[in-house]
């Protein structure tokens, strides 16, 4: 059965980001049981059973001086779709994580594409270290959709054309930018999340400021929220002790 391009997909356009939970083996516990073992060997065993509130203390301990290797013995993985321009920032984060991502070789890419919503500042000022970022007007924030949007018919259209006529797909999609929406699954332990975390986000409490580009801090966001709710006293810690991977 020969696999031919669907000839009327229509470009669609979208600002946001979505992360979701797939799988997780992750707890506060797993830190103390890991933790405990340079003191209790086999008894550290019974911090499975034990409420981990009882040593947030030794949790907050090994956050605040940098013992990091009790923080890996866990995992998370995540199924992320963001446009690639995303996920190539995304994947300069190689310590800790494992990454799969959908093909241009092997299927066609669907044409969804991203475009800023209004809250998106436009307007870069400063030097690098030191950017700032202001609302854009209203002329450039009607510019930016339409000269976007415009170009993005323009390049799938160009895609589909080579597709039709029976050109590769992997030698087809070097017409597509990278503000084509793509998706993979993304799997961290703890500590390689909250490196990530303390470049990829702006926070009130971190310790060393950072100046991620808007879109990959909105991928942070959500994968935050999701680590925060299953290692609370973690997330805490990292928080207390100033957004600082151990």
């Amino acid at each position: 059965m020969t696999d031919t391009p669907a000839p009327d997909l229509k470009p669609s356009f979208r600002s946001d980001v979505t992360v979701d939970l797939v799988k997780h083996a992750a707890s506060d516990s797993d830190v103390l049981w890991a933790a405990r073992v340079s003191t209790a060997g086999e008894q550290s065993l019974e911090e499975l059973q034990k409420d981990p509130e009882r040593s947030k203390g030794l949790i907050n301990y090994l956050m605040r001086d940098r013992h990091g290797s009790p923080f890996e013995h866990n995992s998370m993985t995540f199924f992320i779709s963001a446009p690639i321009f995303v996920f190539r920032e995304f994947m300069r984060h190689r310590v800790g994580w494992s990454y799969n991502e959908e093909s241009g070789r092997y299927r066609e890419l669907q044409p969804v594409f991203y475009v800023p919503d209004a809250e998106r500042k436009l307007v870069q000022q400063g030097r690098p270290g030191k950017y700032e970022f202001v609302a854009g007007s209203a002329e450039q924030q009607e510019l930016t959709s339409r000269v976007m949007e415009d170009s993005y018919r323009r390049s799938y259209e160009a895609y589909q054309e080579m597709l039709a006529a029976g050109v590769a797909r992997e030698v087809a999609r070097a017409t597509l930018p990278v503000g084509l929406f793509s998706s993979m699954y993304a799997t961290c332990n703890a500590r390689s999340l909250m490196h990530f975390l303390g470049l990829r986000t702006q926070h009130e409490l971190a310790k060393v400021p950072s100046f991620p580009q808007r879109e990959i801090e909105m991928v942070g966001e959500k994968m935050e929220r999701e680590w925060a709710a299953l290692m609370p006293l973690t997330h805490a810690a990292f928080n207390t002790n100033g957004r600082v991977a151990p």
